[in-house]
């Protein structure tokens, strides 16, 4: 039977990816070794470490000014990252979630923080709207893409101050204006490569300000200015996300990602508004992700949750357990998702109903 990975990260990969990096576990660009064994100083892989930012710069249209570097940590890193590096007297957070919240307590350690809007009150259900951003903040930090409540932000917006984004989740999914923000960072385990390596676009004019004394490793300018080499990259997560950004340019790049993304959510939104037994758990289509659809039973219906999620997992729908905070089920349509994945759940939904309507 064939698998469906609906799985909120890690996730799905290309097909490409996964065969690509295979190939280089087993021997490396002529090396005889392993990509898992070679110097990151080598010459080989400084040319994997060097493609990867260009493919970065191609993919996004990256203006100049602008840098690129890869870390560890992940984005719960780049939470105490980014005041480290831009914090002076006062940062403002949009609240949206919970990795808005981990990122908002960080910054509260180094001082004032305007949480300019939230949408707790409703379990983080939509984005919030008819903010005003302080101009007197040093920057202003969204998380553009909730993975487990299932809102976007699928717009630029214009910001005041500089803006900061944690687009961990739904990078690459569509085209980004990066002039108009001064940090882009996420982990790369949802949309780009296997777990383990953090992007950041960081535009480089905007650093050394903060009067404070930067940890060596938490210090943006240590990782600029040794290209992402300071110390041992993860390795093999920036050779597959190479693999990854070239399939991404020989299928039409991001434009082209966008018209699926919207395809393969329209899909599962239209079935989930049509089935009698299902409704999302964001009402309003300009809020909905477009890679994290969440949805739970109607009233009336809640006692058919597992039933219908042991339906699921035996017509081999995988990862679709909805975050224990919300409950119900998630399915996460990342770019790597094929269209034929959504039209098998869809399937799967009108099975269902047609059994227990």
């Amino acid at each position: 039977m064939k698998k469906h990975n609906f799985y909120a990260g890690p996730s799905i990969l290309p097909e490409y990816t996964i065969e690509k990096t295979a190939e280089a576990v087993r021997e490396f660009a002529g090396t005889g070794l392993s990509v898992m064994e070679v110097s990151h100083r080598s010459k080989e892989f400084v040319a994997v470490m060097d493609e990867a930012q260009q493919l970065f710069k191609d993919l996004l249209n990256i203006p100049d000014g602008y840098s690129v570097i890869f870390v560890g940590g992940g984005a719960s890193t780049q939470f105490a990252m980014v005041p480290f590096n831009l914090f002076k007297k006062k940062a403002a957070y949009l609240n949206t979630g919970a990795w808005s919240k981990k990122a908002i307590k960080e910054a509260q350690s180094f001082g004032e923080v305007d949480v300019v809007a939230s949408s707790e009150d409703k379990l983080f259900n939509y984005i919030p709207k008819n903010y005003s951003i302080p101009e007197d903040a040093d920057y202003f930090h969204i998380t553009t893409n909730n993975t487990i409540y299932g809102t976007e932000i699928k717009y630029d917006m214009d910001s005041p101050v500089p803006l900061v984004a944690d687009m961990s989740s739904d990078i690459f999914s569509r085209p980004v204006d990066i002039s108009k923000y001064a940090i882009i960072y996420g982990g790369a385990q949802k949309n780009l490569a296997p777990a383990g390596v953090t992007f950041a676009i960081v535009k480089n004019d905007i650093l050394g300000k903060a009067e404070r004394y930067i940890p060596t490793m938490l210090n943006y300018q240590t990782h600029i200015d040794k290209g992402s080499m300071f110390n041992t990259p993860p390795v093999l997560s920036v050779f597959a996300a190479v693999q990854t950004l070239n399939w991404l340019k020989d299928n039409g790049g991001i434009p082209e990602m966008q018209k699926t993304n919207i395809h393969k959510a329209g899909l599962l939104y239209d079935e989930i508004d049509r089935n009698s037994l299902f409704r999302s758990t964001v009402e309003s289509d300009e809020d909905r992700s477009l890679m994290n659809i969440c949805f739970v039973m109607k009233d009336g219906f809640q006692e058919l949750e597992k039933p219908f999620f042991d339906f699921a997992s035996s017509n081999g729908m995988i990862g679709i357990k909805g975050h224990r905070s919300v409950g119900g089920f998630r399915a996460s349509t990342y770019n790597a998702l094929p269209v034929e994945s959504v039209q098998a759940l869809v399937k799967t939904m009108q099975e269902f109903e047609k059994s227990n309507a």
